[in-house]
């Protein structure tokens, strides 16, 4: 979640101490942090929730439903298991307001950090709901695309290819192998499908720190190349393709979050944490209900 909230800049904000010579701040990149088996099993537990949160949403996640309706019911859930939503006053690194809400619910053609609000779910919307939980400290975070009743065909497909796409990711992440690969891996696939994959959001590193390093670019880019997956990473993966152009407009003026398709076109976005370990990705996001590797929509 949260590209600039993370679908994610690479670079999170911080606030820096030094400062260039025009006096803006200079951002500093952290190391990605390499964990060991507490750290795992911390990062495992804060997962789970947020996979268990999923769960909870997904019966109300049908027409007639507020997408403000699904943000009360993820809030009053995740502190009554005395849990925190990350989301719930992110700064906002464009200035505006800080991020009103608990959970991101981003309807058709909004690709990321969609606001809940009293929109009215219909038949045939598609809406990606984003959670993010800080759980003892860690964080967990997943992200999932909602068929709403009979969508169209076409959109399907988009959804489809958006959800392989992550698996293919996750099967391109290796250990020792590189953040170039996964890129690659997605790429391929949406373009062999005729979809554009956003450029200007990608995955990162997970742990206590919301956004950190790795960031994890969902196409090849040339500097990921460098970018080594080591044992004890832990990232995300979280492809957002398009029905048309790859390109996003600036954030809604209205909300100050909310990034759509540039050509209004839909868009779908799926969303797992992984932890790198010798022996490749523990998937820590996986839930008990919603669609596993494999799945078909609309069928």
């Amino acid at each position: 979640m949260f590209r600039t909230l993370a679908p994610r800049p690479a670079l999170p904000k911080r606030r820096a101490k030094s400062r260039s010579k025009g006096g803006k701040p200079v951002q500093k990149r952290k190391p990605a942090p390499i964990y060991g088996p507490a750290e795992h099993e911390a990062l495992t537990k804060a997962g789970r929730f947020n996979a268990e949160l999923m769960d909870v949403l997904r019966p109300h996640i049908q027409p007639g439903m507020t997408t403000a309706r699904l943000d009360e019911i993820a809030y009053e859930y995740t502190r009554e298991h005395g849990h925190r939503p990350a989301t719930l006053g992110y700064e906002n690194a464009h200035g505006g307001r800080d991020y009103p809400a608990s959970i991101c619910t981003s309807v058709n053609e909004v690709v990321c950090h969609g606001v809940p609000s009293d929109y009215v779910l219909k038949e045939g919307d598609i809406v990606n709901v984003d959670l993010t939980t800080v759980v003892d400290g860690w964080h967990g975070d997943s992200s999932e695309t909602f068929l709403i009743g009979e969508v169209d065909p076409k959109t399907v497909d988009l959804v489809q290819a958006t959800f392989d796409s992550l698996w293919a990711g996750i099967h391109a992440a290796k250990p020792w192998g590189t953040v170039f690969d996964i890129g690659r891996a997605i790429f391929s696939l949406a373009r062999d499908r005729g979809y554009g994959v956003v450029r200007n959001f990608q995955g990162h590193g997970l742990g206590e720190e919301f956004h950190q390093e790795p960031g994890i670019p969902h196409y090849p880019e040339e500097h990921a190349k460098n970018v080594v997956l080591k044992p004890g990473m832990c990232f995300t993966i979280e492809p957002m393709l398009n029905a048309g152009t790859h390109d996003t407009g600036k954030p809604d003026r209205r909300d100050g979050w909310s990034v759509r398709t540039k050509d209004r076109k839909p868009s779908a976005q799926f969303e797992h944490t992984l932890f790198m370990t010798d022996h490749g990705p523990d998937v820590l996001t996986l839930t008990q209900n919603g669609p596993a590797e494999g799945h078909q929509f609309g069928g």
